[in-house]
Order: C-alpha cells, then sequence, then structure tokens
C-alpha cells in the first residue's frame, strides 16, 4: 500500500521513554517500543526525522522551586532533549536503524550541529534524523522545534504521539466526562477554542503550510502504520 506520507516529523514527549513505576528517566522496553514503532515507518520507506521532549528529565516546575531563573532553566531543558535524543539513538540502532542526532547546542563529540542541507540528505540515504537542543533559544517549547524543523526540512506531517490519548478533545476527557472527541479541525479553530495540543507559537508556524498535524494514541503501536495507510486515526489538524 502508498504511504500516505513522504517525510514525516515524529514528535514524542520525554515521558514516552521513561519509567514512570520507579521514577527512573528511561525505561528500556519504552525505548524499544518507540524504537521498533519508528522502524516499522521507516521500512515502508518513510522518511523520519523526530524531535522529543526532555520532561522525564527536566521540568521548569523544578527550576522556579530551586531558583533557577528562566532562561537557564530552559537551557538545562535543552540539554536533557539531547541526552534523551542520544538514548534513542541508541535503541535506534539496537533494532537496526541507522541515525543521527543534530543539536541546536552544539556538543560535537556526541552530535551533529543542526544543518538544513544535512539533514535532508541523511533522510534521503534513509537515516532517521532526532533534532535535539530544541531551537537552541530559551522561551521557545520542542513543539515549537518540531514545527520549526518540520518546515525547514519540508515534512508533509507533524506526528504528535501522545501517551494514552486518542487525539484532541473540547476539554480534558479526565476531568470532563461530557468532553467531545475532535477528528478534525483546522489551525485557525485549534487557536481560537485554545485547545492545549501544542502552544500557539507552533501552532502559527504551521497554520499557512500544507504540513498536516495529527494527534494520536502511540500506546497502540499499530497507530503508526494506519496514519500511513491514510487510516482516519486520532485527530487531524489542517490548514483549511
Amino acid at each position: 500500500m502508498e504511504n500516505k506520507y513522504k517525510r514525516i516529523l515524529l514528535k514524542l514527549s520525554g515521558e514516552a521513554l521513561a519509567d514512570k513505576q520507579n521514577g527512573d528517566i528511561f525505561e528500556a522496553s519504552n525505548l524499544n517500543s518507540v524504537a521498533l514503532a519508528i522502524k516499522s515507518m521507516h521500512d515502508r520507506g518513510v522518511e523520519v526525522a523526530v524531535v522529543v521532549g526532555g520532561g522525564n528529565i527536566w521540568r521548569g516546575k523544578l527550576a522556579k522551586s530551586i531558583g533557577v531563573e528562566r532562561s537557564t532553566a530552559d537551557y538545562m531543558g535543552m540539554l536533557g532533549t539531547i541526552i534523551n535524543s542520544l538514548a534513542l539513538q541508541s535503541a535506534l540502532e539496537n533494532v537496526g536503524v541507522d541515525s543521527r542526532v543534530q543539536t541546536a547546542i552544539e556538543v560535537r563529540q556526541v552530535a551533529e550541529p543542526y544543518i538544513r542541507r544535512k539533514a535532508i540528505r541523511h533522510l534521503e540515504k534513509g537515516r532517521v534524523v532526532i533534532f535535539g537542543g530544541g531551537t537552541g533559544n530559551p522561551y521557545f517549547t520542542t513543539d515549537t522545534t518540531a514545527s520549526l524543523r518540520a518546515n525547514d526540512i519540508g515534512c508533509d506531517a507533524i506526528l504528535m504521539a501522545k501517551n494514552g490519548v486518542d487525539g484532541v478533545y473540547s476539554d480534558d476527557p479526565r476531568t470532563n466526562k461530557d468532553a467531545k472527541f475532535i477528528s478534525r479541525m483546522t489551525y485557525t479553530e485549534m487557536l481560537d477554542k485554545n485547545l492545549a495540543v501544542m502552544d500557539r507559537t507552533a501552532l502559527s508556524l504551521c497554520m499557512d503550510t500544507d504540513i498536516e498535524l495529527r494527534v494520536f494514541n502511540m500506546n497502540d503501536t499499530s497507530n503508526f502504520g494506519k496514519i500511513l495507510d491514510g487510516e482516519d486515526i486520532g485527530t487531524t489538524i489542517t490548514k483549511n
């Protein structure tokens, strides 16, 4: 079956890699599960880039509690995303997928600096590219990093993989049993309704592009393939 998308950017939360039961920042089976999901798309000939958050290592709430000012806290979070990127790279190599980590903050001993043309060349050669270090600037989230990189390297879609959440709802379904599932909407509608899926900066970067945003439950790993098959999985957000 033909793939719906040729080049995608997968956005993962750092928590997707964590061991929540023991409180460790990584859990081997979670890393392996994510790596296998990426491999399933890669093996179908899809060019895959990844942005992973750093919430399993560092969160802004902790920074406030210990008196770290905002800019420094954001840089610490960016370093956390680099750690996650290296862990994911190792997990991908363990399942036979060649990958490269590129970072907005230079750490040349362990990763390449972000260079757009080089990233695209890696993708064209069948390598998975993992973008770490955020945008390299404080005050921007990894959601914004995902939108920025997806635009910069010409992705067809951003796949926002959620833990245990099927897509976008009119309200938080965990606190409001009347919250309604939304299968399709536009970027403008999402901004108008102030739905907390991506931050407003990230959404605004996609509003005038043809990039689709797919929000789906990653706990069912078959969803990755279903999305590539064109099935109506999760929530699809588009320009029009």
